[in-house]
């Protein structure tokens, strides 16, 4: 069995611990911790990266570039 358990380190207690040994008594648990990473923090850590991200986003307020898209025929695409 494998559970995710996604939370900020601050809701770490003693009723986490508690709730886990009642769910899992009496098996062998191997315990991973991953700091989850901020998407927007990770997309922006390249300069290349910023670049191009926020030239896009000043694109879309431009609105240059867009495609408009039919929503009935894309509709109908997907049925």
């Amino acid at each position: 069995m494998e559970l995710t358990y996604r939370l900020n380190a601050s809701e770490l207690n003693e009723e986490f611990l508690s709730n886990l040994k009642t769910m899992f008594k009496g098996k062998d648990l191997e315990l991973t911790v991953h700091v989850k990473e901020d998407e927007t923090d990770y997309l922006l850590k390249t300069e290349a990266n910023k670049k191009q991200l926020l030239s896009a986003v000043s694109d879309v307020k431009k609105r240059k570039g867009l495609k408009e898209i039919d929503l009935e025929k894309l509709k109908a695409l997907l049925k």
